[in-house]
């Protein structure tokens, strides 16, 4: 593929091309057709060993899975679970289904017993391929998922009782797996995702086989990505942000991916050396994460192999951005978009980063502001963010909430699917991020996204995490209230409280700081590491009520 090299984001969306052929799938298409030498993946272990693997080990290893799957009675459209870490064996898994057609779906590893009855159930599963770690819940849960018919076990000397060993079963399946006539692909449905489920219970979006070539975008240049470059994106394999940051895109770019299977709390310090040691040369971490690694001593870590940052899955903290480029010379490019999308809008290379805006819409992608009243808003004016729909899809967009038409519904209203999510556009064009539509609080006329209150509270020093929402006000309507995870060395009091009003006063509009300040000890989150706001809302309304402030 010949990247294109853009001087400007205009030229970027007047040139940018892509090709989506109607039978188009991943594994057919780019992996049987890569060179079996090339390095495809550089992995560490749990216990710091680095594994490197080609293309042509993952073209024989899907291929010899592939064929055991469908001995199995594996076929297409069946629905398999894949609860993996960050194990080599995952991409093994995906690209074995994306042969036959069974659609994967990628479980974060957190899932209780309950989670996983849920999501059987929730989904018909057919199938099951976990790790050792992880197969007593699904064992626990077994008894009550009727249609659960194959389990398959990873990593353990030999299977538990009703398990298939994954080793002995891979080893079972010839090394090649040609494409079948009607091997699936295009519209075909690819895989699927459980949403995080921030509101309510999860959802299950569905995406098709061009999803992979949306996220070229993501890989070749929001990650601005070169053959032999060594990426690394800071994600669980059960997320969907693995696969925006650790498969199709990097792939497609010429990348090697790189995979560091860590196990238990984020360390910092680790990743560094980790980054260091293993010369890594692009990075995407949530902001979260870049927020502990300013707080290191930088200078420590030889970084001079890294090359190209990015972000995205919250907004970044200005103060952060200019850490992080004091420390490294590089800029953090942001991006936005979501479990039912690709990159929808990003900081790329040619332009200049606003901090704290997560850019402008990437090619491909017809976006539009809209307000309550369907009207479409102009610079300055907040609206929620709306793709516009076109004839044959648009690559990368979902297919739907998987049967839940009326759901689905919901969302697509007059050809547009609408994100819910809150964003105003300045004049240069650059989108700003404001939070989820039920996110908003409106205090004393004024409309008040949580994010810019959050940006403003973790660039101080005391502050490690915060979430702000509205609590009820029977004068303002709602009063902004945080709540705060204080750093090692702080502690709760009325006058640290002051400080930080006092701050979020100083460096942004006074109307904005929290009248109300709670200090906990961590935020409550949905598995996939996102702040569960509608519980801090009924957390707020069980404690505070409508109450002076």
């Amino acid at each position: 593929m010949d990247k294109l090299r853009p001087a400007t984001y205009e030229e970027f969306l007047r040139k940018f091309r892509l090709d989506t052929p109607d039978t188009y799938n991943f594994v057919f298409d780019f992996l049987d057709k890569a060179d079996p030498e090339a390095l495809a993946m550089v992995h560490v272990t749990p216990d710091d060993r680095r594994r490197e693997f080609t293309f042509g080990w993952f073209q024989e290893q899907s291929a010899r899975l592939a064929n055991a799957l469908a001995a199995q009675g594996i076929g297409k459209g069946d629905r398999i679970m894949l609860i993996l870490y960050r194990r080599v064996e995952f991409w093994v898994c995906m690209l074995a289904l994306h042969r036959i057609g069974a659609l994967p779906i990628p479980s974060p590893s957190l899932l209780t017993r309950h989670d996983i009855e849920f999501r059987v159930n929730r989904a018909h599963i057919k199938g099951i391929i976990a790790e050792h770690t992880v197969t007593d819940r699904v064992r626990e849960a077994k008894p009550q998922c009727p249609g659960l018919a194959l389990m398959v076990e990873v990593g353990a000397e030999g299977a538990d009782e009703g398990w298939l060993a994954y080793e002995p079963l891979v080893a079972s399946g010839a090394p090649n797996f040609p494409r079948p006539a009607d091997a699936p692909g295009g519209h075909d449905p690819l895989l699927i995702f459980f949403s995080s489920g921030t509101t309510g219970m999860p959802k299950m979006v569905l995406h098709n086989h061009h999803y992979p070539l949306g996220h070229l975008t993501t890989g070749v240049y929001w990650h601005d990505l070169e053959p032999g470059d060594l990426h690394l994106t800071v994600s669980d394999s059960g997320w969907g942000k693995c696969v925006w940051g650790k498969f199709y895109g990097q792939w497609l770019a010429g990348a090697t991916v790189f995979v560091w299977d860590f196990r238990g709390k984020f360390d910092p310090d680790q990743m560094l050396k980790i980054i260091a040691e293993h010369k890594v040369t692009t990075f995407c971490a949530p902001p979260t994460v870049y927020r502990f690694l300013v707080r290191q001593d930088l200078k420590k870590y030889d970084l001079s192999a890294l090359r190209h940052c990015t972000t995205a899955g919250e907004l970044l903290n200005e103060s952060v951005y200019r850490d992080w480029l004091t420390a490294t010379g590089l800029p953090i490019y942001e991006g936005y978009g979501q479990t039912e999308t690709c990159l929808q809008i990003a900081t790329f290379k040619w332009m200049e980063p606003k901090p704290g805006s997560i850019g402008k819409p990437a090619p491909g992608w017809e976006l539009a502001l809209i307000d309550e009243e369907g009207k479409f808003c102009e610079p300055g004016v907040e609206g929620e963010i709306c793709i516009k729909l076109r004839e044959g899809g648009v690559p990368g967009l979902f297919d739907g909430y998987l049967d839940e038409p009326e759901r689905t519904a919901k969302v697509v209203v007059d050809g547009y699917y609408h994100t819910g999510d809150k964003a105003w556009m300045d004049e240069d064009g650059y989108y700003w991020f404001m939070g989820r539509t039920d996110d908003l609080i409106k205090s004393s006329g004024y409309r008040i996204g949580p994010f810019e209150v959050e940006s403003v509270l973790v660039a101080h020093d005391a502050v490690i995490e915060a979430a702000v929402t509205g609590v009820p006000d029977p004068v303002r309507g709602q009063a902004v209230k945080a709540t705060v995870v204080l750093a090692p060395g702080y502690e709760p009091s009325d006058e640290l409280t002051r400080q930080l009003q006092n701050w979020v006063k100083a460096e942004t509009a006074p109307y904005k700081y929290p009248r109300v300040i709670e200090y906990v000890g961590e935020l409550p989150k949905t598995i996939s590491g996102k702040i569960k706001r509608a519980e801090i809302r009924q957390h707020d309304l069980e404690k505070y009520g409508a109450r002076e402030v």
